[in-house]
């Protein structure tokens, strides 16, 4: 029977897939495969918060369904996380909802709060979630350049004077997966004045919020009267190494949390309960594991741009997240992002994510995750260094890859 599901269509093949397979085959040779690509936590989720799952998980009183809004210690440990980091006083009852991970809860939020034909600006390069969730919602993308050399604030005015029918929306994300942009208070301010002017909501993705080496990013919910306009996505997953949790907010304008609140309780009866009390014990807790993780970021950060520079790669380094945002090497940038990536993991057994993968505008750069340790690193790099040593010609071995090791 030919099938043809009108919102699976609409979605681009994965990028990331082909780049997947071949590491999976590496490997499956026995090949040694350095894995930069998934932005995937490889610490353990500090103990006191394991232990306080394992706590409750023996109650058998919270085995039962949750809530889909999330437990109310949860939502007022959030509203205190905002008062404390922010100084913003949040309303746990009617500004925040706990979400299965941020990325979960800008989806469902899109499906809320889109119609067919309802247009939504989203940068690109972005995380997928970014621009999908709404394409899959049923809406129609608008794509807005955004970089280190792109004025990204003079992009969205010409995108939404341009847009017929006017855009209902538009996403952010600072600090940016997968470009590592920052920006501060008076960006925000511009931003609120942009939504206020055009009539629109900003749905604003701050995942990283915690992953800083610099000053600690600003939330959008500081602008005053940010809230009649924004929602601000968090999560558990990076700050407290918690990514399989699945733990993230939805923090803001009232109208936003009630939408996503009906939409969720259709879909969703919440995250498992000890889950719940563990990440209520994550937030107010001792923050030392988030200082930890934010450390570990840096000098894995420091290692990996001072070993691509000896290797004649030089590479910005981030002033957050746990990515660095690497311009293809001029001799192969004409090769494209997802060749490139494909040859780094042939000649050097190095994964990187194709930064086509996360929009056209991105497809001269490869994004790399944070994610091994320094040891590792500085073997990837080597290996780097020797293949573009040979001028690219593909003379490192498997042979070769393993002795470096």
């Amino acid at each position: 029977m030919d099938v043809d599901f009108h919102r699976i269509k609409r979605l681009p093949p994965y990028v990331f897939e082909e780049v997947n397979r071949m590491k999976a085959a590496a490997r499956a040779r026995g090949e040694d495969i350095i894995d930069f690509g998934m932005g995937n936590p490889d610490a353990a989720t500090p103990a006191h918060i394991v232990e306080k799952l394992v706590e409750t998980v023996r109650d058998g009183r919270t085995h039962r369904y949750s809530t889909s809004r999330g437990i109310p210690g949860l939502r007022r440990a959030n509203a205190a996380y905002y008062a404390r980091r922010f100084g913003v006083e949040i309303d746990p009852d009617s500004e925040t909802i706990v979400t299965l991970g941020s990325k979960e809860g800008l989806a469902n939020l899109a499906m809320a709060i889109t119609g067919p034909g309802d247009v939504i600006l989203v940068p690109n390069p972005s995380y997928p979630i970014h621009p999908y969730g709404f394409m899959i919602a049923g809406g129609v993308i608008r794509h807005v350049e955004i970089g280190p050399n792109t004025d990204f604030l003079a992009n969205i005015e010409r995108a939404a004077r341009h847009c017929v029918p006017a855009p209902v929306a538009l996403v952010i994300n600072f600090p940016s997966n997968p470009t590592a942009m920052t920006v501060d208070l008076d960006y925000y301010a511009e931003l609120v004045d942009f939504a206020r002017r055009r009539n629109l909501y900003i749905l604003s993705d701050v995942a990283y919020a915690e992953i800083y080496f610099g000053a600690p990013p600003p939330s959008i919910l500081q602008v005053p009267g940010a809230r009649d306009v924004a929602v601000e996505f968090t999560s558990l997953s990076k700050t407290y190494s918690m990514p399989g949790w699945r733990i993230g907010f939805a923090t803001g304008n009232k109208a936003l949390i009630a939408a996503l609140t009906r939409i969720k309780s259709y879909l969703d009866y919440g995250a498992f309960t000890p889950i719940q009390v563990a990440a209520t014990a994550a937030l107010n807790g001792p923050q030392d594991c988030v200082a930890e993780a934010r450390n570990r970021y840096r000098e894995r950060r420091d290692v990996l741009i001072q070993g691509l520079a000896a290797a004649g790669w030089d590479v910005p380094s981030p002033e957050a997240t746990m990515f660095a945002w690497a311009p293809i090497p001029e001799p192969f940038r004409h090769l494209g992002s997802l060749e490139f990536s494909k040859l780094l993991l042939r000649e050097c057994g190095v994964a990187v994510a194709p930064g086509l993968g996360f929009g056209e505008y991105g497809d001269d750069h490869v994004r790399i995750a944070l994610v091994e340790n320094e040891q590792r690193i500085r073997q990837a790099c080597r290996s780097i260094r020797r293949f573009l040593g040979s001028g690219g010609t593909g003379t490192t071995s498997d042979r070769e890859r393993v002795l470096a090791s």
